[in-house]
């Protein structure tokens, strides 16, 4: 528990918590800041509670808040800012699979962001690459947010990938991909991907731009406000 002058401090100064690594990954700094609890690598936030803006913006514009969702597909979990928005911050009842590599990921998740939460989840430390082609499991809403630092691990841009990830979403499933556009050599290396691969497996595609990333959305016809 940490103490409640803590939090108080944070919101004046980020505050250091927890020091570690692991073989994926030999920066995890958690850190607390404005109350809220972030996982840093070397060059990349992981996660940052409901402050998590790259998926806390793409599941606004969705308007997630006011759609059917029941089983739900999170690819690369970090601190676990993902389940945490989608319940805290748009009171999804959802059941959520996590799938992350890193085991050191998942313990550091386990301990200052999933026992916050409310609904049922499970986690698989697994490869998601490898998960996406042997589940049989259809959601209807998946998440992609994979990353090795800041960068997205290569086989997640193969043809292959999409394919799996286009199978295992339900007739009107909702795939929200990030995609880190922060400076000309990412925006280039997103937009081509999007243009030349992404579009080719969903031809309705879209693109959600946030701050720093893009977030690749299957079909813009979920942009549009649910009557």
């Amino acid at each position: 528990m940490i103490p409640w002058w803590k939090h108080l401090l944070s919101y004046f100064k980020e505050i250091q918590i927890e020091h570690s690594s692991s073989p994926h990954n030999p920066l995890l700094l958690v850190t607390l800041k404005r109350g809220r609890y972030r996982l840093l690598t070397e060059n990349a936030i992981y996660s940052y509670d409901d402050l998590y803006d790259n998926f806390k913006t793409a599941l606004k514009a969705i308007h997630i808040q006011d759609r059917n969702i029941q089983e739900v597909l999170v690819l690369g979990l970090g601190l676990g800012s993902i389940p945490y928005i989608l319940e805290k911050t748009f009171h999804k009842k959802c059941y959520i699979t996590a799938v992350e590599l890193d085991e050191e990921v998942v313990r550091l998740a386990t301990q200052y962001t999933l026992k916050r939460l409310q609904y049922p989840f499970d986690i698989i430390c697994a490869d998601a690459a490898l998960f996406i082609q042997i589940t049989e499991q259809k959601y209807e809403l998946i998440c992609v947010d994979v990353f090795n630092d800041d960068k997205i691990p290569s086989e997640f841009y193969d043809q292959e990938v999409l394919d799996h990830l286009k199978n295992i979403l339900s007739d009107q499933g909702i795939l929200l991909f990030n995609m880190i556009g922060t400076n000309a050599e990412d925006i280039e290396l997103a937009s081509n991907y999007f243009n030349h691969h992404f579009m080719s497996t969903f031809p309705q595609a879209e693109i959600i731009r946030t701050k720093h990333n893009f977030m690749l959305l299957n079909n813009i016809k979920f942009l549009h406000y649910i009557q």
